[in-house]
């Protein structure tokens, strides 16, 4: 097979056998391995959720209206992140490009509005040695944002060699594995949101 007809194979797959589809494989074992760490973060919370040791409940720490404006924004992140890898298989490398600038912008603004949450709890005197309920809580959010801040810094990473270069089939294989985990990271917030904010917190 010789280079072009491997960039086009590699671009639009069409069995189980070819590096895109081994490639892609792969990393849905990785992603499996980093379920099961927050499937334990999640256990060890649901452990904790209670143990305040006198200390505030998440009814009282959370505001669902804070957290509601950050997984919008989470949210359409990860539409931008699938309309930009649809973009870039179909070679579009400009709309590629800014769809993937404001994944990132979003992501970004979304570790902006978390961090904000850490420092009001943390000036709080509402730190992660305060409680194991605490503790918990920001062992998961913490994990979750070295995860988000790692996709971010994996965007640029290989979105800026493309503003310099065309869109081969390599940089789609690398953009999609991006992609997958950028998607990933949602599907776990929804879970944060649902077991951590949802049924913890209160609007106020």
């Amino acid at each position: 097979m010789n280079k072009p007809n491997a960039i086009s194979h590699e671009s639009h797959p069409d069995t189980h056998h070819d590096t895109y589809s081994k490639t892609v494989f792969g990393f849905w074992v990785y992603l499996l391995t980093d379920f099961v760490l927050f499937g334990t973060l999640f256990a060890s919370y649901a452990v904790l959720r209670n143990s305040t040791f006198g200390g505030p409940s998440a009814s009282q720490l959370f505001d669902l209206h804070s957290v509601l404006e950050r997984t919008l924004v989470l949210m359409t992140s990860s539409l931008m992140v699938g309309l930009a890898g649809a973009s870039a298989h179909r070679r579009k490398k400009t709309m590629a490009i800014c769809l993937f600038g404001a994944t990132f912008l979003l992501g970004a603004l979304f570790m902006g509005m978390q961090f904000q949450e850490f420092q009001n709890l943390i000036s709080s005197n509402n730190g992660w040695a305060r409680s194991g309920f605490l503790s918990a809580y920001f062992t998961l959010l913490g994990t979750f944002g070295i995860h988000v801040v790692f996709g971010l810094l994996w965007i640029l990473v290989l979105v800026i060699p493309i503003l310099f270069n065309e869109i081969n089939g390599v940089a789609i294989r690398r953009l999609t594995c991006m992609r997958m985990f950028w998607q990933f990271l949602n599907v776990i917030w929804i879970f944060i949101f649902t077991f951590v904010y949802l049924l913890g917190g209160r609007a106020v």
